[in-house]
């Protein structure tokens, strides 16, 4: 039997998009839910990738 493994970016990519600005707790209410989902990888970002929000 075939397996499909999901990867989720919206952790990663979310924080990329104009606008958005995530808190803690939003990141881990959308980390629950995926969770939930059962996806299998959560691709959470990169510290320091955007310019001067550090």
């Amino acid at each position: 039997m075939r397996t499909v493994k999901l990867l989720d970016t919206t952790l990663r990519d979310g924080e990329q998009s104009p606008g958005v600005n995530l808190n803690l707790a939003e990141k881990v209410e959308i980390a629950k839910q995926l969770e939930r989902l059962k996806v299998d990888i959560m691709e959470a970002g990169f510290p320091g990738c955007i310019k001067g929000r550090f």
